[in-house]
């Protein structure tokens, strides 16, 4: 693959991300009674940092983590539009407490189709939670219950967030400018 020439020019700040996931966290416990398990679930491979952070923010709750690999975009920067399930959760969800941790939602249709698939396992409660959210992109009516922050249409890369699987280690949100 050949990959564009680009810079990056950081748009949010790791200390900017890092109140809002603490801001986040508390918005969660008040949803989630103490006492109750709550399993997250995160979108791999992008929300990685963001659940990891989430978790640890959660400290004092009962959380179980799994994974769920869905993919729209490949190593290209605009979404296909076909959502498929790379790697399902290992674990069941029937009747628990699941909130689907999402690095950033576009278009919808990854975090509709995975709400879709997970609603059918009949939890108890499933809510969503994306770092990201680019409403302008939307294509399919959908909104997560808590997001991070609102951005404009740009691509971006860092805390979690590649392009073609580069950038993901970055400490902030940062645009990505071709050159």
């Amino acid at each position: 693959m050949s990959e564009r020439p680009y810079v990056i020019d950081e748009m949010i700040s790791a200390k900017s991300i890092a109140a809002r996931v603490e801001d986040l966290s508390r918005k969660i416990k008040d949803e989630f009674p103490k006492g109750e398990r709550i399993v997250l679930v995160g979108l791999l491979r992008g929300s990685f940092i963001f659940i990891a952070d989430l978790v640890r923010e959660l400290g004092d709750r009962d959380v179980e983590v799994d994974f769920l690999e869905a993919s729209s975009y490949g190593n290209s920067t605009e979404s296909s539009r076909e959502v498929r399930i790379l790697k399902d959760l290992r674990g069941e969800i029937e009747g628990r407490n699941v909130l689907v941790v999402e690095d950033i939602v576009d278009t919808g249709y990854t975090l509709s189709h995975v709400i879709h698939l997970l609603s059918a396992r009949k939890p108890k409660k499933l809510k969503t939670i994306a770092l990201l959210d680019k409403p302008t992109r939307r294509e399919v009516d959908f909104k997560a219950d808590w997001i991070g922050f609102e951005i404009p249409d740009e691509f971006v890369v860092g805390y979690g967030i590649d392009y073609a699987q580069c950038n993901r280690n970055l400490p902030f949100i940062g645009k990505v400018r071709f050159i």
